[in-house]
């Protein structure tokens, strides 16, 4: 009774426009033309699953979401064992640095990055001569490296506070034990340190990756879709706004959160973690 009324705000805020979407998707409806609204079931799903801009735009996602999880929980790692191991003094200073850039906006830190690479104006170019002339925004490949780069700079330290909140939890007389047995460091972190933080390295994947496949932001202030680099999450974008097509930018939103529950269930029983571990309990 007491969880009554939020979990009713809850269910207005996202199960009504779940399923105001899930509605809209049936329909051929575009808002220019209101009155040649006519309901068409599933073909909506039909024309996005047989169009190659709708793979393309899959396959940029992909990629971009397990390259940047991938760096990320490797550099958030090691940050989290600086920040755990750093003298008590030194932890809020750490912390706090650490964490400035994921407290920057997303829209102000693309336009930062756009700003830095960009041909005419940007200071990379200028700084590294071997990348003299060179357009980054022209072609895919380092497009995607850019765009790539800022997700990385940007949510890195969220990795490395869920890592942080893992390694508290690790036992430190196992590590003792380990330490007295003549275990090196890196048995000591692979053998001890990580088997027991299973539970917290999920759910900072799980949380990120979900995150990086619904990735927006840096897409449209950089290159607005071009070059190949049109994500899941743009592409409904360009089909609801741009094209005022609410059919089948309802249509691409709904297998964008049918993408993300997969995504999720497969994190979920492919690390077969005790969920009251991630939870802290004991």
């Amino acid at each position: 009774m007491l969880a009554g009324p939020a979990f009713v705000v809850m269910l207005l805020v996202t199960a009504y426009p779940i399923v105001q979407a899930i509605w809209d998707s049936l329909w051929s409806f575009r808002l220019t033309t209101p009155d040649e609204r006519a309901f068409v079931g599933l073909r909506n799903y039909g024309v996005i699953l047989t169009d190659p801009v709708w793979w393309g735009a899959v396959r940029t996602t992909v990629l971009i979401t397990v390259v940047t999880v991938a760096v990320e929980l490797v550099l958030g790692f090691a940050l989290a064992l600086v920040m755990h191991r750093a003298i008590r003094t030194l932890r809020p200073l750490l912390r706090t640095a650490i964490l400035i850039p994921y407290a920057i906006i997303t829209v102000v830190s693309a336009f930062a990055w756009q700003y830095a690479f960009a041909l005419d104006s940007g200071f990379i170019n200028t700084w590294f001569p071997m990348f003299e002339g060179m357009d980054w925004f022209g072609q895919f490949g380092s497009s995607i490296v850019v765009i790539c780069l800022s997700e990385i700079w940007k949510t890195t330290p969220f990795m490395s506070l869920l890592l942080l909140a893992g390694l508290a939890q690790v036992p430190e007389d196992l590590q003792e034990a380990a330490k007295v047995d003549g275990a090196t460091w890196w048995q000591r972190l692979t053998k001890v340190t990580i088997p027991n933080m299973k539970a917290a390295i999920m759910v900072a994947l799980l949380f990120r990756t979900l995150d990086a496949f619904r990735i927006f932001d840096n897409v449209f202030i950089m290159t607005g879709g071009a070059s190949g680099t049109e994500t899941v999450s743009f592409l409904a974008y360009r089909q609801t706004i741009s094209r005022v097509e609410i059919g089948l930018g309802s249509a691409v939103s709904v297998l964008l959160f049918l993408c993300v529950i997969a995504i999720a269930v497969l994190f979920i029983k492919g690390f077969k973690v005790d969920m009251a571990q991630a939870r802290g309990d004991r």
